[in-house]
């Protein structure tokens, strides 16, 4: 705004009128008020980083002490690089977005975060770790029950299939088990589809995912909760007969394989392929993009393992808090965390891009709502999470484990080129990820 000095002044002495007009000058050039400003690195792109943009703004126009700047800092694992060399350099953001596979590192750089719960209590707010569903909260505390992040955008895997092609293929029932997905890929294929079955995040699906979701462990130490000494423990019967069954679909031309990343959500959305599983947090862009009728399930299993299903694990990201900050700015960021939980806030994130409520309250708050009425089938990713946990099913915290799953996923397109069997395979995964861990408990002891 340009302020003009009026044409007719008061006959004031001229020492007491450029007086004025100095202070005058100098009230303009000021802000209306000084606020205090909160750095937030994330990695959401699209549609969610307006979200973020969005989320910023309205804690921004509630009060008028703090200013929370979001700032895009490029993929995750960009991002947690460049908050990692920032932290170094002694000007780290106040807060950054770490995806879930980047836990483990960041709660061995003892000294680099504030955790949130002591962040919360030394703010004088309310924090209670009940208020959150149970299977998002857990994959965040520590074996001593401390919160070291804010959940933020947390989603499962899920099961998306074409109505429209299940009904030309004759398919009247939503598969619930693998056996079932092969029958109904078999139609598909035999209806004109040339591709029945994709996927997203391999490794986070048929290994990770999978494991939890049938009780059975993927590292020791409760994956890796009991400490950095986990090994992987992904070379049994049930993982060989799995990936079996994928290799035969691939050969039998039921099953695509699309990529390491989110590629399958496209394939699925384009209507390429009628069955397909990927993140919850999928589910907003399949449904701005697919011009077909679409449903959601829960991630298939194997009826005949005991204890199966349990519960899906955890991917996305929490917010981290980096230290190195003067206290009284650790106060906005608390205040901004509590505007984040509130029950309205989380539900409307929820419902607008498929992650996970991630308090009860906000779960409770969609479903009185009548969301999952006119929506069905996005509860379906709480619903696999709000069950009690196991020391199998909690999740999977290890380190490197970026790494072990770009291991993962290059022996899984070595099965499905044909150049290795399933039990090669896992035992190659095995010893190059149990390599990785070795690497990685020595860094963490040092």
């Amino acid at each position: 705004m340009n302020a003009s000095v009026p044409t007719h002044l008061p006959s004031w002495p001229r020492g007491a009128l450029s007086a004025a007009v100095a202070t005058a000058a100098l009230v303009l050039a000021m802000p209306a008020s000084a606020q205090t400003e909160i750095q937030w690195w994330h990695s959401m792109t699209s549609a969610n980083n307006d979200r973020v943009n969005a989320l910023a703004e309205g804690f921004n126009k509630s009060q008028s002490e703090y200013r929370v700047v979001p700032i895009y800092k490029g993929g995750y694992a960009e991002s947690m690089t460049a908050g990692i060399a920032a932290f170094r350099a002694g000007n780290a953001p106040h807060i950054i977005q770490i995806f879930e596979v980047g836990t483990a590192t960041m709660m061995s750089a003892k000294g680099a975060i504030v955790p949130v719960e002591k962040l919360m209590k030394d703010a004088g707010l309310k924090f209670d770790r009940q208020a959150y569903v149970p299977a998002v909260a857990g994959y965040y505390t520590t074996s001593d029950g401390q919160m070291l992040s804010f959940p933020f955008n947390s989603s499962t895997t899920v099961f998306y299939y074409n109505k429209d092609a299940f009904a030309k293929a004759g398919i009247d029932k939503v598969p619930q088990t693998w056996p079932e997905v092969a029958a109904a890929a078999g139609k598909l294929k035999a209806s004109g589809f040339a591709c029945a079955y994709t996927t997203s995040f391999p490794s986070w699906v048929h290994l990770e995912s999978f494991s939890a979701w049938h009780n059975v462990p993927f590292a020791t130490e409760q994956n890796g909760f009991g400490g950095p000494n986990a090994r992987l423990t992904i070379d049994t019967p049930l993982h060989e007969r799995h990936l079996n069954n994928l290799a035969q679909w691939a050969r039998d031309g039921w099953f695509q394989y699309a990529g390491r990343g989110a590629e399958g959500d496209s394939k699925f959305a384009s209507g390429e392929c009628a069955m397909g599983t990927a993140s919850s947090a999928a589910y907003a862009n399949i449904k701005r993009n697919a011009e077909f009728d679409f449903g959601i399930a829960r991630l298939p299993y194997y009826s005949d393992v005991q204890g199966a299903p349990q519960n899906t694990v955890i991917g996305g990201a929490s917010l981290w808090v980096m230290a190195g900050r003067p206290a009284a700015e650790y106060k906005g960021v608390a205040r901004f965390f509590e505007f984040l939980s509130s029950p309205e806030n989380q539900a409307a994130w929820h419902q607008g891009t498929g992650y996970l409520p991630l308090t009860l309250a906000a779960y409770e708050l969609t479903k009185q709502s009548g969301f999952y009425e006119k929506n069905p089938g996005t509860d379906i990713s709480v619903e696999q999470m709000i069950v009690k946990t196991t020391d199998k099913s909690r999740g999977i915290r290890l380190g490197n484990f970026l790494q072990i799953r770009d291991v993962n996923h290059e022996e899984m397109e070595s099965l499905f080129a044909g150049k290795q069997t399933a039990k090669q395979a896992l035992q190659k995964m095995t010893t190059r990820g149990n390599d990785l861990l070795a690497r990685f408990e020595r860094t963490a002891r040092n």
